[in-house]
């Protein structure tokens, strides 16, 4: 029987920088113009380790909710730095009424995520939906505290892609495979699918080892 090769692993420095400019106010005292998150993507392969920088933002993204929530289940061992719009409206739930859950989901979240990246830990945020406004708020805000943006692309089977997500999952695929994620101001961006999804052991963040001089 064949051996299998040696494990890979995807290293993601901290020292990517960002390329956005701070805000201006514009000359005819109209508000700021929001800052440019456009930054350089550097598309990553599929491994069987991916190692992140402490303090990173991951949006992990997947037309079903239920593949998305059993991989990180599976690989993020640090349960605080797990966020997503579906654990706030648990908490929430019978404590406010359902006119006031979404925004009122959408602001605790924002806060949980905020207080996180201003104290320099991770997090990982399971996105809602597949259209880029809905992340931008969160790329933006760590994009400001000059915090690591990275986005790994969930597949599923055709078959399992509601008709509406599918334009949405569509662009998301084009602009990832053209490196064009950098537009949002993402450093890194990765699709797996299939096999490649079940392939990765481990999603760490920490720096990689020192190695002996």
């Amino acid at each position: 029987m064949a051996s299998r090769p040696p494990a890979r692993s995807v290293k993601i420095s901290e020292d990517e920088r960002t390329g956005w400019s701070s805000d201006r106010p514009r000359r005819d005292g109209a508000p700021p113009r929001p800052a440019d998150l456009t930054v350089h993507c550097r598309v990553l392969a599929p491994a069987d380790r991916l190692r992140y920088s402490p303090g990173s933002l991951l949006v992990v993204v997947s037309a079903s909710t239920e593949e998305r929530d059993g991989f990180l289940d599976r690989l993020i061992e640090d349960r605080a730095s797990l966020l997503s719009l579906d654990k706030v409206r648990a908490l929430l739930a019978g404590r406010v009424s359902e006119e006031e859950m979404q925004p009122r989901s959408e602001e605790l979240l924002l806060a949980a995520v905020s207080k996180r990246l201003e104290n320099r830990e991770t997090v990982v945020l399971a996105a809602a939906g597949l259209e880029p406004a809905e992340r931008e708020p969160f790329v933006r805000m760590a994009a400001a505290l000059k915090r690591p943006r990275h986005l790994i692309l969930l597949e599923i089977g055709r078959e399992r892609v509601a008709e509406e997500d599918l334009p949405a999952l569509n662009e998301l695929r084009r602009a990832l495979d053209a490196g064009e994620l950098g537009g949002e101001g993402f450093q890194t961006a990765l699709r797996l699918g299939g096999g490649t999804a079940i392939e990765v052991k481990r999603i760490l963040f920490r720096p990689p080892p020192r190695e002996d001089s």
